[in-house]
């Protein structure tokens, strides 16, 4: 029966990394951005969009500034910069568009504020709007609006109350199009209402035009380039179910329609989403940033979109920030739906809540997964503990199953007489007091709860950027030396010679070596702190099984003469006549 436990976790572990290589799959390749060196022998093909259905295509060409005159504008570009609890903004007045949103408590690999706004030639930044009318859109994107609030230039330090932001613009033409902007003094969400009208003569010309609010490429995280590492993908919420868009699903199916509780991009630690959007549409695109000339390193894939609403008469809130389970359900419910923990998301909210509480007291997310992980199965002791006294009963009637088999080991599968195989080690299980069920079912009721830990210590951006201690920088990258993955595999090893019977059959014992060397390929490039979680579960049950074979005493083996020797007789009780003559 332990032979079934193991091989159970193998296949556990083996399907999360199967899913990791091949559902996870890196990223196709699109057509590189325009203004963006491509590579050799690439080519942009695709359907031809209307801008406001595809935001994202390629702008049209501006309008002469001599065509119209400005009637409410600026003259001179301006860079409005806010500062709140949370986040560095940065507006600009060319097109009334945000140009920056860094995040004061997410540094990125340089050390700064995490960058979540990503600019880059022919695509739009954060709130660039689209109309069906192409000249129009080239005007207004291009044109410097005028600026009323946060001070007109440049706001100071965290602000203690709401900022309100208004950019204006109206020409000769009739095209009027004001962009409104309200940021809480903490949080992610910024609050974005617009008006496009194009006055005439009559009333019936001054009705709002429908646009579209593009954001462009998000979310602008580079991070480890790992298999483990979410990429970049569309997401929607609607009808309580969360819908996870990769790259190939934009190419059948760029645009969705519907009434969502959040649509947008993330990865695997960030997010900017539209919230509550209402009946609106969303459009997708895949964006390829390939790498400097001579340089080593992968094309940078990233997702840009756009959301429609089909009423323009209000106003959306657009959420940009950490993937942090408590600051997406403080926004609304099902918004932390939006943090990928799996099938058994259900046990990670305790988990995390737990590790969290932890670390509140440590101080180190390293020594609070160790802590957490010795916490998690002291609870599950006594399950582990009946599964190791069960097989070592396995254990200790293996001989005589043995026995049993070796005596039909000549018949067929089909021949009737293979059924008796079956009742009589039926009956010897009910004499030995042995459930061959009880030595598996404890260890796979614990399945869940290692899963969901994995999936935790894999999503939770409370361990991005945290350091362990000497050489692990941050757990939530792998370890730079690999030496966790090598000692949980020399673990496994240890661990493997001390379960029960574990030497006893020569093809088990070559399949249960070779899975250390499985698991240690597969933790190389894992997270750190999921590479410590493993290696403290180890180590746990290397001392539990000590303490096992101290309390249960060495096996009592029963030796069995070679079937020759022995009598195939059925005597009363339905026992064997070997088991009768046993004391």
């Amino acid at each position: 029966m332990e032979k079934r436990v193991l091989i159970a976790i193998f296949l556990c572990f083996l399907s999360l990394y199967l899913w990791q290589m091949f559902v996870v799959k890196p990223i196709p390749k699109p057509a590189p951005i325009a203004g963006a060196p491509a590579p050799p022998g690439a080519a942009t093909t695709g359907p031809a969009e209307s801008p406001a259905a595809n935001p994202e295509s390629a702008p049209p060409a501006k309008t002469p500034a001599a065509s119209v005159d400005v009637v409410t504008g600026d003259s001179t570009e301006k860079t409005i910069r806010i500062e709140t609890a949370d986040v560095i903004a940065e507006f600009t007045n060319r097109g009334g568009r945000l140009r920056s949103w860094r995040l004061k408590h997410y540094l990125d690999q340089d050390r700064q504020p995490q960058e979540l706004v990503v600019s880059l030639p022919a695509q739009p930044l954060p709130f660039t709007l689209r109309l069906a009318d192409t000249a129009a859109t080239a005007a207004m994107t291009d044109a410097l609006y005028a600026v009323r609030g946060g001070d007109h230039a440049f706001v100071a330090g965290p602000q203690s109350a709401p900022v309100d932001l208004r950019f204006e613009y109206r020409d000769s033409s009739g095209l009027h199009v004001t962009k409104d902007f309200h940021l809480e003094p903490t949080g992610y969400v910024v609050t974005f209402g617009a008006t496009v009208l194009r006055e005439g003569a009559s009333t019936s010309d001054n009705k709002p035009l429908p646009f579209a609010i593009a954001w462009g490429p998000a979310v602008g995280d580079v991070g480890e380039n790992s298999r483990y590492v979410k990429k970049n993908g569309g997401l929607f919420l609607q009808d309580g179910k969360v819908r996870r868009l990769a790259p190939k699903d934009f190419a059948a199916q760029p645009t969705y329609e519907g009434d969502f509780r959040f649509a947008g991009v993330d990865d695997n630690y960030f997010l900017t989403a539209a919230l509550f959007t209402g009946p609106s549409k969303v459009t997708y695109q895949a964006i390829s940033i390939p790498p400097p000339a001579n340089s080593k390193d992968p094309a940078r894939e990233l997702v840009a979109y756009s959301i429609e609403p089909k009423s323009n008469d209000g106003t959306t809130k657009f959420f940009a920030g950490p993937k942090d389970r408590d600051v997406l359900k403080a926004i609304g419910s099902d918004i932390d739906l939006a943090i990928d923990f799996g099938m058994f998301k259900v046990i990670v909210g305790p988990l995390l809540t737990s590790l969290k509480w932890v670390n509140s007291y440590v101080g180190n997310y390293g020594w609070s997964i160790i802590i957490l992980t010795i916490m998690i199965n002291a609870i599950m002791f006594p399950l582990r503990h009946k599964s190791v006294v069960s097989m070592r009963k396995m254990q200790e009637i293996q001989p005589e199953v043995k026995a049993i088999q070796d005596r039909y080991a000549k018949l067929k599968a089909t021949d009737p007489a293979k059924q008796k195989m079956n009742t009589e080690m039926m009956a010897l299980y009910r004499e030995r007091g042995v459930n061959p069920a009880s030595g598996c079912v404890p260890m796979l009721l614990t399945m869940p709860v290692l899963i969901a830990f994995y999936a935790l210590l894999s999503q939770a951006i409370e361990l991005r950027g945290a350091p362990f201690l000497g050489w692990i920088h941050d757990l939530a990258l792998h370890d730079p030396l690999y030496i966790t993955p090598v000692l949980m595999g020399v673990t496994m090893v240890w661990q493997q010679r001390l379960a029960p019977a574990a030497g006893a059959d020569p093809a088990q014992q070559k399949m249960m070596m070779f899975m250390p060397v499985v698991f240690t390929f597969m933790f190389l490039w894992a997270p750190a702190g999921v590479a410590v979680y493993w290696l403290m579960s180890n180590l746990w049950a290397i001392g539990q099984q000590y303490a096992t074979n101290y309390i249960i005493g060495p096996p009592n083996v029963r030796n069995v003469r070679p079937p020759a020797e022995r009598r195939v007789k059925r005597v009363g009780g339905g026992k064997t006549e070997a088991a009768a003559r046993e004391p």
